[in-house]
């Protein structure tokens, strides 16, 4: 038993003594009948006594919870006591409720958006989640979410702009604890300063524990693709990005240093949290539950010092709101790897939001930007085009080649270098403005499962462009497949397997080399199956212009002019000298082939 136990038992002991000597030991007193108009009534000595006894118990148990807030809050306790109330901070983009216990959010919705089963969307709600400010007092470790504040409503001038402001106070001792929430007219953040004054002898440091903990609701139809996308992500005060582990895989980390933000991101949405100068630390957590109740569970332990500001933000996963939020904070929309990232952020983005400007309809605003890129990269597609019809013109000098040299493969390529030299022509011709484009086909693959902007949008038989366009459910599961099946990706295929059969045609490809662009087709039909029926669209959109380019090129492309260009560039190149680079490549050629050789000659004499 501590000292406190001790002290706490022996005032208990010391009322309870008090009271059997000054009222358990009274006599009763006598009760005498009294006649009034031929009744009898009883006097009220009793019920007195009863109702002072009453009053008595009610004021040991006040007097003994006194004593235990006391022992446990100390200058606090006080402030335990209260009637709860709640108070509305709203803009045009988001509903914030706070709570006079705590000074506390309670439940934020952002407006503008719904469920995928048309509820209202909640990024956060006390009954699923917990925001708790803790400080060490003398008393121990106190959680501000025990303590009633003191609520202020106002509006103030912050840069010229008007913004709801809500103070709470709570008054302990000679000090004080003041919590100040702003929310500007429009946009999704929340900023918050908490100051302490005159606390120096009632806590034992100055560091602030912030607990948040959320099990984020299901606001996706599809909560695999929901659980994928949802993650931790967290910016250090060195400005270093990371985050935990993605998929449905359970992940910590205990961060040592300075943090700057932490955010839990869910495939469209994400609450974060930002400190306007850092965070001491962090503790970071996420699990995923067996059953579908929630997408994960997060949680995040931060140390912050006291008069510490931070900011909140609940919002959408829009690229162009993110960015300004903070550095990096656009980290919460995943644009893809470096070598796409920057076809998504400086061109499709910007691309996009222009064109929704003009159209409402999303399905329409994806043909659009098809034909726009298709237009931009219409001069690559020419140059392909032009350099696969030298390699067809070619052919017959090719085959040639190939029956005179046989299975001889170095003198076979070191002949098919000087044929090229001397025609002019490029193997590479082709395929580099193919490469060249397929930064842009890639950027797609991010773009589409991660646009809000298709969220909830319906197109043609498509109910939701963000997530699958299921024509048949099927009662079984197909590995790899799925149990849908996906009408724009089954649009994407046949278009595909058309383009590659058209595109054979005006190639020297043979073998595994030309039949493999049937595979293909194929293999992302199970690939793109459960991905957004955008992303299937777009593809499907792309193939088909593209062979209307092709086709259109075709036509105004003469084999016989391209071939009278080759022999033109034969007749000119005739005593032409070998470059450096072709005298390298050869040199190289002959330096293996010796290598062949030699080890031929060693596993001969080995035997």
């Amino acid at each position: 038993m501590d000292k406190n136990q001790a002290t706490g038992l022996i005032l208990f002991a010391a009322v309870i003594l008090v009271y059997s000597l000054f009222f358990a030991s009274d006599p009763q007193p006598v009760i005498e009948p009294q006649t009034t108009n031929g009744s009898t009534q009883v006097q009220s000595n009793a019920i007195e006594t009863d109702q002072d006894l009453g009053q008595v118990d009610n004021a040991i148990n006040d007097s003994l919870s006194n004593l235990a807030a006391k022992q446990k809050y100390g200058d606090f306790s006080d402030l335990v006591k209260g009637q709860e109330t709640a108070t509305v901070l709203e803009n045009e983009n988001i509903k914030i409720t706070l709570s006079n216990k705590g000074g506390e959010i309670q439940k934020v919705e952002v407006k503008g958006f719904k469920t995928y089963d048309q509820k209202p969307l909640i990024l956060f709600d006390s009954e699923t989640g917990k925001l708790d400010y803790k400080i060490n007092s003398t008393q121990g470790n106190l959680s501000l979410n025990d303590l009633y504040f003191v609520v202020k409503e106002s509006s103030e001038a912050v840069d010229g702009v008007q913004v709801s402001t809500v103070t709470f106070t709570a008054n302990a001792g000679s000090g004080s604890i003041v919590r100040k929430y702003q929310l500007p007219p429009t946009g999704y953040e929340l900023s918050h300063k908490i100051q302490g004054a005159g606390l120096e002898s009632l806590i034992s440091d100055d560091v602030l524990t912030i607990n948040w903990q959320s099990e984020l609701q299901r606001l996706e139809e599809d909560m695999g693709e929901s659980r994928r996308k949802t993650y931790m992500n967290f910016y250090t005060a060195d400005e270093t990005y990371d985050y935990l582990s993605t998929g449905e895989g359970d992940d910590a980390e205990q961060i040592g240093e300075p943090l700057k933000w932490v955010a839990f991101k869910q495939r469209f949405f994400t609450t974060g949290i930002i400190a306007k100068n850092q965070f001491n630390s962090g503790n970071l957590a996420q699990e995923t539950p067996l059953d579908s109740s929630f997408v994960k569970n997060m949680s995040a332990t931060l140390l912050l010092p006291i008069n510490g500001e931070v900011s909140y933000y609940f919002g959408p996963n829009n690229y162009k709101i993110l960015k300004n939020v903070t550095p990096e904070f656009d980290k919460n929309v995943d644009m893809g790897y470096i070598f796409v990232s920057w076809v998504n952020k400086y061109i499709i983005v910007n691309l996009f939001h222009w064109l929704e400007n003009f159209f409402d309809n999303y399905g329409v605003i994806i043909i659009l930007i098809v034909f726009i890129i298709k237009l931009f990269l219409l001069p690559l597609t020419y140059k392909s085009y032009i350099g696969m019809a030298k390699m067809r013109v070619i052919k017959p000098e090719i085959d040639e080649l190939k029956e005179k040299y046989g299975e001889d493969q170095t003198k076979m390529q070191q002949e098919q270098m000087k044929l090229f030299s001397q025609l002019g022509v490029s193997p590479i011709s082709g395929c580099l403005p193919m490469v060249l484009q397929m930064p842009f086909l890639l950027a797609m693959f991010f773009f589409f499962p991660n646009s809000i902007e298709l969220r909830q949008e319906s197109f043609l038989w498509a109910h939701d462009l963000s997530t699958y366009d299921s024509i048949l459910n099927l009662p079984f599961t197909i590995p790899f497949y799925g149990d849908h099946v996906s009408l724009f990706t089954l649009l994407m295929t046949v278009s595909q397997i058309a383009y590659t059969h058209f595109n054979n045609q005006l190639t020297t490809a043979q073998g595994p080399m030309k039949n493999i662009g049937y595979v293909m087709p194929v293999v992302f039909m199970f690939v793109l199956n459960s991905f957004p029926a955008a992303l299937s669209f777009y593809y499907f959109v792309s193939n088909m212009v593209t062979f209307g380019q092709q086709y259109l090129i075709k036509q105004f492309v003469d084999d016989d002019k391209i071939r009278a260009k080759v022999e033109e560039s034969k007749l000119k190149n005739a005593n032409k000298k070998k470059s450096k680079f072709q005298m390298k490549i050869e040199q190289a050629m002959k330096a293996s082939e010796n290598n062949k050789t030699e080890t031929k000659k060693r596993k001969g004499k080995g035997k």
